[in-house]
This record gives C-alpha cells, structure tokens and sequence, in this order.
C-alpha cells in the first residue's frame, strides 16, 4: 500500500514551519498594532491634552470663602435711620517676619505723627501710639512690657477705621516706608448724631463688636446660627443690634476657586453674592426721645444749681447725675421713648473702641432703664456712694396698695383713717414709721391716701392687715404679695426680650426672713421693700391706665427687606388680664386718688393721672433720695404711660415730674395733639 502524504516526515514538518511561520507573523502584526495604538495616545496626552492633564494633577480641591453680608439698618417710627452700614476705608497692620520690638513701635508711632496728625479727618479722635500699639497685638505694649498673647499671626489687625482721602492718599504713596500697613474697604456700623453732637437712644440701640472676642462667643455660644458668622465680622453685643442679630446679620455669600496643591487659585473663582440683612422700623419715635434726653441733661443740670442747696425741697436732688425714662403706650404696648442720662457715642465702637475711653464711659454703657447703670465716679470708693438705676419703687406702690386691700376687703374705699403723721408696730410697740417730714393729714380715705402719700394710712391699712391675713410670721403673706406684684409687672421680667433685663427685687422676701414678716409688709405696702426698673414701672403705669391689661413692651414695629418688602408685623400682645379680678369702683378709687403734686404736669392741656414717690435707699455714703414717678394720659381715656427715674433726685414732684411733664407734651406735638384730643380739654376729674 502507498503511503500517506501524512505520513511524510519531510512534509510534515515543512507544515508546521509554515503554522509556527503564520503564527509570529499574527503576533508581530498585534504587537505593532498595539504599539501603534500606545504611541498615538502617548502623542495625544504629551502634545494635545498635557496642559489640562497638568492642571487636573495639580488640584486638589475647591477652596471656599464665605462672604459676611451688609447689616440691616434700623429706623425709628418715622423711618429716620438710627442705625445703618456704609463702605469705608480702614487701615490694617500685619506682622512681618523678623520685625523686631523697635521697629514696630517706631512704626506706630510714624503712624501717629506722619500720617494721622497732618491728614486725619477734622473734628475726629485719631488713635494714640500707645493704642496703636495695642491694636498691633504684638504681645506688649510700647514700653516693650508684655501684655496678653498675640491672636493669629496671619489675621491682619485693624488699626483705625474710617480714613480720610489725605491718609489713604498719603499711605499708598509711601507704601514702601510703612511694612506690613495696607489699606482695605470694609463695612462699618454707624450711628446717627446730630448736628449738635446729639446721640438717639444709644442704650436702646446697642452697639455691634467683633464676633472673634472671648465676649460674643459667650453671647452667642448657644445660638446655632453663630455657625455661620466670620470672625472679623461685627455682631450685636446688646440692645436691639442683639436682640434681633439673626434678622439684621442677614446671609452669608461665598467665594469658591480651585486650587492646586500648594494652594494657588488656578481658575476663575464661583461667586454667591451674599443676602443684605431685614431692616427693622422701631417704636421709638426720633422727636419724642431726642425731647427726653435733652430733658434729662436739662433738668439733671438744673437740680445740680448751687443754687438749689438753701432751697427746702430742691436741695435734697442736689447731688443727682443720672437720670432714666420710658414712654409706653397703654393700648399697645409700644414703647415710644426709652431714655438714658447720661449716654454715649455708639461710634466709640467703630473699629475697636480704645482703653481710655471704655473706661471713662462703662458705668453706664448699659440700659439703666432695664439694667444696673449709673454717672462716673472718680473711684470705687465715690461710686459706692452712690445709688444705681435700679431703686425702690418709694410711693408709686401706693395705688396698687390701695387695690390690693380694696381687693382683699382689708377696708372699704369710704372708710377713714386719722393720719397724725406717725404710725407705731411690732411686738412691744417700738418700732414706728412716719411720713415726709412727719406730716400729719388728719382724716383720710382710700383715694385721698394716695392722693397726699400718707405713709402711715398703707402701714395701718394694708400692710399690718394684710400680714394678719395671710398667715403673720408664714412665708405664705410674702408670697402673696409677690403673687399680686407679678401681675403688674414687678418682680419679675417685663416681657420685652431685651438682654440683659433685670427683673427687680422683692426685698421684702428676705427681709422678711431676716427682721420679720410685719415690718416686711409694713415698709413693703409703701414702696420701701420693692425694687425695679424704670421698664417695670412703665409697664405697671400702663397696667394701671388700661385698668388691668399689662402688655408686652414691643421695641420693633415691622421687619421689612431690604428691598423694603414686609417680612413681619409685630402685633401688640397681653402678657396678663386680671382686669376682671378687681370691680370698676376700685379701679376708681385708685385712679381718683392719682393726684399728686408734680411740678409742670398741671399745666399740661389734658388730665394726667400720676404718683410721684421719694424712694429712700442707704448707700456707702449714707441715706439718698432717689425721685420716682409713673403718670398716664388723658385720664378719661388713657393712651400714653410714663415712668421717671432720677436716683438722689430728690422729691419726686420736683426730680422726676418736670421729665414726665415734657415727654407728655413731646409726644403730643409728635402725634397730632392726640392727648388732648383723647383727653377733651382740661376739666375737673
């Protein structure tokens, strides 16, 4: 048999030369094929996308700034700015690597003589060396001594704010001369004053400081929204600018650029423009308090005569140096003045305000009409002598007194009381109170008490019957006053919302504890065992005038934007009615008996219900007169509500009427005549 061709040896392996032959040549073409592929998107990457490939290299992330907003501004009632934010010019320092100690003082002080004394602003205060080198945050002052640890290094510090054109101008042309100065557009808060240099409800107001000191991050530590606020920005520190921060700050914007690794912006930055904060339109009525304040300076500066020291009544106000206002409406709520003497320049806070001059103005930087203030002093010791804007609430509880025992049938609004001008109690008869220069006024009822401020007719009357009733030695009486005083406002808050509010003082209670519970009620039912705020006591007047509605003091009228739409009303708002809990007679006979002598007030074109009150308070220096009042108009139909504070002003018919008298009739050119309007003309009441 013939052999098969496969079976060739020599055939077979020409086969496989030829598969192994086709295989490489498969496997060269691929290979070159895939190299041909690599060197074209080698070439692409190096010659067509290695400029944006670098870049991408690079980045490592998006770098965002946020962006504070521009502040509301905040007006009074007729829509004239008492607050606002402009653009301005400030100057910076940032410390330099290697300045030594010498240069930087030699630096502030070039600063003072070069730049600030020659082109600063007229009638300006520029700072001093010694200040500009605090400013600095170097660590010590310019005496080399140490003072507090610099802040960060690289946060730039602001020296002065607010430069002139000459000092801008004269800066940037010596620029090389003066290392690590620049100048940058920032917002600042202003405040308006006058043309005579007179301040608008500066404590009311308040005033606006760095977010980044120790003191805000206290403030707003509880506040979620503090989150969001920069460090170099300004926030409300008190009054209405803290009360509503959150409504005036507004929202942040943001600026947001890429970056590469070393932190160089590598492209276009992404902008938010960040949201103006609402503006607010207060109660405050601009006439109105600019009347009260000028009053208070007035009237303080009257009762300081020399002149006034031989005078039977006047020499008892002859030391006063403060003095404190507030105007609330009855039906509203709406406080149209609240006024504090003496005041202050909020401007001082513009770009940090200066040692020196907090320390000449602390005393009394705070609302004396809520909180603890008082005049300067020359020392600790001087100041100790002095009363604070907070005082007992003297005669001007006698109204309620009077409501009070009417209420709890202590005695009825006809029944008498023989008034010999003393009034004896405790145990063996040994102690005794007596009335203003131990007045004695004979035969006297519920109205007519009230009316001449008999002290012994509230002790005899209400004080030791009330004690009787409600349990003697048993905390149970104290309380029960307390319990009647809270529903006029004393006490306890007001209900306003300011910071800071102080809520009074019911000495009563612990003196109670400590003498006894009869001569606790006895010195409480004439004023001598309660103290409060000047707020309180308006709020109580208008409790009063409204015949038992105590309304919150409302501060804020509307929030609009800043394009002026409305965001918000504030309606009024009745914090307590215990109108029904007392018959109309009484409220009657109380309000008959408000008419007490008060100098300026008779002369007014309506009938004023008023009580004015001595409060007497022991000192470091020794017993003080503190003149009070509360007053409310017209009496037939009550819309305005007053109270007056003037510590060791004395009588309050002569240290406190006089103010009221002026805010009543202030208020009435403001508004229209409306007091005499509502009142009808003067007439017996």
């Amino acid at each position: 048999m013939k052999s098969s061709i496969m079976d060739d040896p020599k055939k077979k392996e020409i086969t496989k030369k030829r598969h192994f032959s086709f295989r490489i040549n498969i496997f060269f073409f691929v290979t070159f094929l895939l190299f041909s592929v690599l060197i074209v998107r080698l070439a692409i990457l190096q010659f067509v996308q290695a400029k944006d490939l670098k870049a991408a290299e690079n980045t490592n992330t998006n770098q965002t700034n946020k962006i504070a907003p521009i502040r509301g501004n905040i007006y009074d009632s007729t829509k004239s700015p008492l607050a606002y934010t402009i653009p301005v010019q400030s100057l910076f320092f940032r410390i330099e690597p290697g300045q030594d100690k010498d240069a930087n003082i030699d630096l502030a002080k070039r600063i003072k003589s070069e730049v600030f004394d020659k082109f600063a602003k007229p009638n300006t205060v520029s700072p001093t060396a010694e200040e500009i080198v605090l400013a600095m945050d170097l660590g010590y002052d310019i005496n080399k001594k140490p003072v507090k640890d610099p802040s960060y290094y690289s946060v730039p510090r602001r020296i002065k704010a607010d430069l002139s054109n000459a000092e801008i101008a004269y800066l940037l042309e010596h620029r090389d001369e003066y290392k690590g100065l620049e100048v940058t557009e920032e917002s600042i808060r202003t405040y308006e004053v006058e043309d005579d240099k007179t301040t608008i409800a500066t404590q009311l107001v308040g005033y606006t400081n760095a977010f980044s000191t120790e003191t805000a991050k206290k403030i707003y530590k509880d506040n979620p929204n503090s989150e969001e606020y920069l460090s170099n920005e300004n926030v409300g520190f008190d009054g209405i600018e803290r009360m509503y921060q959150d409504e005036l700050r507004g929202k942040n914007g943001s600026k947001k650029y890429p970056v590469n690794a070393a932190m160089k912006i590598i492209g276009r930055a992404e902008v938010t423009a960040p949201i103006k904060g609402n503006n607010l339109y207060l109660s405050i009525n601009k006439d109105v308090q600019k009347a009260t304040e000028k009053m208070l300076h007035d009237h303080i500066q009257y009762l300081r005569s020399p002149s006034n020291a031989n005078d039977a009544y006047l020499k008892y106000g002859v030391k006063a140096s403060s003095g404190f206002a507030v105007a609330m409406e009855v039906d509203t709520g709406r406080v149209i003045t609240m006024a504090n003497y003496p005041d202050y320049d909020a401007n001082a806070w513009t770009g940090g305000m200066a040692t020196a001059t907090y320390k000449e103005i602390e005393t009394y930087i705070q609302n004396g009409t809520i909180t603890t203030a008082k005049a300067k002093y020359p020392d600790a010791k001087e100041n100790a002598k002095h009363p604070s804007s907070i005082v007992f609430m003297g005669s001007t509880i006698k109204p309620l007194s009077v409501l009070i025992g009417l209420k709890e049938k202590l005695f009825t609004a006809g029944q008498t009381y023989y008034d010999t001008g003393t009034f004896t109690f405790g145990r063996d008869g040994n102690s005794a109170i007596s009335n203003s220069d131990k007045h004695a006024y004979g035969s006297l009822n519920a109205s007519s008490a009230i009316e001449v401020s008999s002290n012994t007719y509230m002790s005899a009357m209400v004080g030791i019957p009330f004690w009787n009733k409600f349990g003697r030695e048993n905390a149970k009486v104290t309380a029960k006053w307390a319990e009647y005083l809270a529903k006029f406002g004393m006490g306890v808050q007001t209900g306003s919302g300011l910071p800071g509010e102080y809520a009074g003082s019911n000495d009563f209670i612990k003196n109670a504890e400590k003498d006894s519970y009869q001569s606790a009620m006895v010195y409480a039912s004439w004023g001598q065992n309660e103290k409060t705020t000047t707020l309180q006591l308006a709020q109580y007047t208008a409790t009063l005038a409204s015949r038992g509605k105590r309304m919150k003091p409302q501060f804020v009228e509307e929030i609009r934007d800043y394009q002026g739409n409305l965001v918000k009303t504030i309606e009024p708002e009745v914090l307590d009615d215990s109108s029904k809990e007392f018959t109309q007679a009484d409220w009657n006979t109380i309000i008959h008996g408000m008419k007490s002598g008060a100098q300026g007030i008779d002369e007014l074109p309506f009938n004023v219900a008023r009580k004015t009150g001595t409060s007497t308070q022991d000192v470091a220096g020794g017993r003080v007169e503190n003149a009070v009042l509360i007053a409310f108009a017209p009496v037939e139909n009550p819309k305005l509500a007053v109270a007056v504070v003037v510590p060791e002003g004395g009588f309050g018919r002569y240290g406190a009427s006089p103010i009221a008298a002026k805010i009543f009739e202030a208020y009435d050119a403001a508004y229209g005549g409306v007091l005499t309007k509502l009142g009808g003309g003067k007439r017996p009441w």
